[in-house]
């Protein structure tokens, strides 16, 4: 791709952006970053990169296919040019558990968690295997953002999963059929497809190497067999898979335990940024639930949950922007309190939780109405729960 590219335009200046500028500008081409307000450059340019955050509708997007540039994201500049390195990629999209799945992989093959997870793929093409030796495992989480604006061969990667689709991002791509047609689009990009979609029966072999590991639940259980797929295909012998998922540890703010004080779980899932992701959640408490949910609505249907609500949560402390969505969407099925912002909803969490339930920090939602990232919101639960501990 980089052949004949003498100057290039790079869409955002997030740490996607940067990494395609850097790796650009390496191989020889003047870059233009465009990145808040800032008006369409004149002049010619020979390929454009867009950054995730970039709709497909942006003006900056528009006004480069006009003129004739070719759009491509980060991901396939970083992918095409690991692969002419030498580098081997693994690939794992899908709507709920991405990012534990990749975690997962790359240990086990000491690999490179990379992509919407980790680092930019761009980056890794840049920093990696400067010291010589043989290139690691490129194991890249891709998003639905990403592939609006990336093509790659059948054979790009050595194996690519699709976990699960379920109603997210409805905000930028309008309808759910657009969402995971997008999402299945990654699955025409290798040779060894991982379809996580509907999965059938667990093969008693594939049951005994997720025995007792984080993924060893009704919820996750899939994402595991995808991951034991994904490993197979880059040629790993089941004893050292099993070995992996034993020593798996869990990403922060995936139904992470933060205290139990007075019999009383305090859990912080605030990854769950969809409601889809809420109701897998509340499904993986096993004690009755207090959730703490609300924040800034990607789209998706807040009715969609209540059958979950009905089963398996007693209250709801309502937070964010949505508040008033949710709270009549869900009054009728479960009692719901208005808190709007997250100490009020601990506070009344804690009033109510009795010994033997879970206040479950499970938003359903993304952070940006009252925090800067979903890790932020989660670290203010935290530090809110050991404050008043």
């Amino acid at each position: 791709m980089l052949e004949g590219v003498k100057r290039a335009l790079v869409l955002g200046n997030g740490r996607s952006g940067k990494a395609a500028a850097e790796l650009l500008r390496r191989n020889g081409a003047e870059v233009v970053v465009l990145d808040g307000d800032m008006p369409f450059p004149e002049g010619c340019f020979d390929l454009c990169v867009t950054s995730p955050g970039i709709a497909l509708d942006h003006p900056w997007q528009k006004a480069a296919r006009q003129v004739g540039v070719p759009v491509v994201s980060e991901l396939q500049l970083g992918a095409e040019q690991w692969r002419a390195k030498g580098g081997r990629m693994l690939a794992v999209t899908g709507s709920k558990g991405k990012s534990s799945v990749v975690k997962l992989v790359a240990d086990a093959l000491g690999g490179v968690p990379c992509g919407n997870y980790g680092l930019p793929l761009c980056e890794v093409v840049t920093t990696a295997g400067t010291n010589g030796g043989e290139l690691p495992w490129a194991v890249v989480e891709v998003s639905s953002f990403q592939l609006e604006t990336t093509e790659l061969p059948a054979d790009a990667f050595v194996s690519a999963a699709v976990l699960n689709l379920q109603e997210d991002h409805l905000d930028r791509h309008g309808s759910a059929a657009v969402y995971h047609g997008l999402k299945r689009r990654l699955l025409a990009m290798t040779a060894r497809p991982v379809d996580g979609t509907a999965p059938g029966p667990v093969p008693a072999a594939d049951a005994d190497l997720l025995a007792h590991s984080y993924f060893d639940n009704e919820i996750l259980r899939g994402n595991g067999v995808c991951a034991i797929r994904l490993l197979r295909a880059a040629g790993l012998a089941d004893v050292a898979i099993a070995r992996a998922f034993a020593a798996f540890e869990p990403l922060p703010h995936r139904m992470q335990l933060v205290a139990e004080t007075g019999g009383v779980k305090w859990v912080d899932d605030s990854k769950a940024t969809s409601l889809a992701a809420l109701a897998a959640g509340v499904a993986m408490c096993r004690d009755p639930v207090r959730l703490v949910a609300g924040g800034l609505p990607k789209g998706d249907n807040p009715f969609s949950v209540i059958p979950l609500l009905r089963s398996g949560v007693k209250k709801v402390y309502l937070i964010g922007c949505c508040a008033e969505q949710f709270f009549d969407a869900w009054r009728e099925t479960v009692p719901c309190e208005i808190c709007g912002t997250l100490d009020r909803a601990v506070e009344a969490a804690r009033r109510d939780a009795v010994s033997g339930e879970v206040v479950l920090l499970s938003p359903g939602t993304a952070s940006f109405d009252q925090f800067r990232s979903y890790g932020a919101r989660g670290d203010a639960f935290a530090a809110l729960v050991r404050a008043g501990a």
